[in-house]
């Protein structure tokens, strides 16, 4: 038979295998960094020169500019430059082409300049300059060059006429450009959010594993009070078995509670994209929420969403697009009338052959009076000979008339967006008004929270008191540690969600990265 003291031993032996299971580790694990203490700041300062969400969209901003800038190319001019020789040889038909064949050469240059106006017409400006020189009779100059200035005007009247028409894709890529802009600002707002709400789980956790830490300190303080009274027999030996069993769960908790902790730790590790290889200790957090109450309307609250979120401001700049486009659809629908206008000054000069009598039929050349192409060029830039022309033409494609596809569909894309921008409002009226509620709810539960607290320490205090004299047992003071380690993490809980709720109100009225002077130039760090 197994007496009382060895029972007792066996039960103390078995409590502390089965603290044993739960603490030690299964193999032996490699020496760990020491914490790393990090501040909120620090976090969001990294996470937005850091994170690879934001890095994607720093690309799509980037490809926006790209298409502004070449959207803009559009109203840059354009240089031409043309040049061409001719020979052609054939046969003389009569003698007076030539003796045997009529060759002729001729060479050309030109140099132009093109440029598009903003209400969709286009001017231009060409200067060119030929030489022909061939071996057939009776040439009066020979070789002989030209020279002509010309510039051209041409604008549309009814089709393709308006500056917002010409300007099309310019105005759609800078809204567009604007929406990348808002879209990044709202990657960063979401991201500011991840990182607060990240930081302050991993600060609830840690706290928590304080919070349980305290109590199996009183569980194991307790239990060292009940083995010496079951020692001297003042108390009975379950009391002791029923403390063990205590240190030991909580233990178990505590071991939970670690693992929370560093998978917290690795979550605002991967918002702040820090380095999977980078060998560091485990995220400490360095600033602990603090309750101050936050005094906000919804009307206000309302106000200051609807001028700064970005998706709003988004919406508004597509609605502008679908308008850009719809009213470019209508454009397109009237015919094609265009005027117009040229205005050409020509230039002539060669080598003049004087014939006897000045009279070519003759055949007699008596000499030759020499004149080269800088003739022919003063002429055409002095002016000299005047020439101009002015047109109107009228083109009316018959899809103008009988359809209205492509105007309809820009109609039905601009009430469909619309409707979306109605949907984006309303989405932001219930985000703001739920973050408003959760802002004074979370406040009050805080409050309440830390009232539960002071109350749970006062009964155990009580309990405590009424066990030393015997009037109370472990079991009943075992939970009353534990309802005030469970009102401790309620009240922390609290306070988190009212640390959150803020941030989520921030984000919701669009004001988080003002608050925090984040701007979107210092954003993402991306590699090249």
């Amino acid at each position: 038979m197994i007496d009382i003291r060895q029972k007792k031993k066996l039960r103390r032996f078995g409590a502390a295998c089965l603290a044993f299971a739960f603490v030690a580790p299964a193999y032996p694990c490699p020496q760990e960094k020491p914490p790393a203490t990090i501040t909120l700041d620090d976090c969001i300062a990294r996470a937005v020169r850091q994170n690879l969400g934001v890095a994607v969209q720093v690309y799509s901003s980037e490809l926006a500019d790209l298409a502004l800038s070449r959207s803009q190319e559009k109203f840059l001019p354009s240089l031409s430059f043309d040049s061409g020789h001719q020979s052609q040889n054939s046969a003389s038909y009569t003698w007076i082409d030539a003796a045997d064949q009529v060759s002729t050469k001729y060479s050309n240059y030109s140099l132009g300049l093109s440029q598009t106006i903003p209400f969709g017409g286009t001017f231009s400006m060409s200067l060119g300059a030929y030489k022909n020189m061939t071996n057939a009779r009776f040439q009066t100059i020979n070789p002989r060059y030209g020279s002509t200035l010309t510039f051209t005007f041409s604008q549309p009247l009814l089709k393709d006429f308006g500056y917002r028409t010409s300007l099309k894709e310019v105005i759609v890529s800078r809204n567009n450009r604007d929406i990348a802009d808002n879209d990044m600002k709202n990657i960063l707002l979401e991201t500011v959010h991840s990182v607060e709400s990240a930081y302050f789980e991993l600060v609830y956790l840690t706290e928590v594993l304080k919070v349980q830490r305290q109590s199996l300190t009183l569980a194991e303080d307790l239990l060292e009070k009940s083995r010496k009274e079951a020692t001297i027999g003042t108390l009975a030996p379950k009391e002791v078995v029923s403390a063990e069993a205590e240190v030991a769960s909580r233990q178990a908790d505590i071991l939970q509670a670690q693992m929370q902790v560093k998978d917290a730790g690795d979550v605002l590790r991967g918002l702040i994209n820090q380095p999977l290889n980078e060998e560091t200790g485990e995220l400490v957090p360095a600033d602990i929420p603090s309750l101050t109450k936050r005094d906000i309307t919804l009307e206000d609250a309302l106000k200051i969403g609807l001028k700064n979120r970005p998706d709003l401001q988004s919406s508004a700049l597509a609605i502008k697009n679908r308008e850009i486009e719809y009213g470019y659809a209508k454009n397109q629908t009237l015919p094609a009338l265009s005027l117009n206008a040229s205005y050409w000054s020509p230039g002539i000069s060669g080598n003049r052959i004087l014939y006897q009598d000045n009279n070519p039929l003759t055949g007699l050349i008596l000499g030759v009076a020499p004149g080269g192409p800088s003739l022919a060029m003063r002429d055409a830039l002095n002016f000299k000979y005047n020439n101009w022309s002015v047109s109107v033409s009228l083109d009316v494609p018959m899809n103008t008339i009988f359809s209205r596809a492509a105007r309809a569909q820009a109609r039905v894309s601009l009430n469909q967006e619309a409707a979306r921008m109605k949907q984006t409002e309303q989405k932001a009226y219930l985000e703001i008004r739920a973050a408003v509620r959760a802002v004074q709810t979370n406040y009050e539960r805080v409050n309440a929270r830390r009232t539960a607290t002071r109350l749970a320490e006062q009964k155990l205090a009580a309990e405590e008191s009424k066990l030393k004299y015997g009037q109370s047992t472990n079991f009943v003071v075992l939970n009353y540690q534990r309802d005030l380690a469970s009102a401790r993490t309620s009240e922390l809980r609290a306070l988190i969600d009212y640390t959150l709720s803020q941030g989520q109100l921030d984000k919701a009225l669009g004001i988080s990265l003002e608050k925090r002077n984040i701007k979107l130039t210092e954003s993402a760090e991306v590699e090249r």
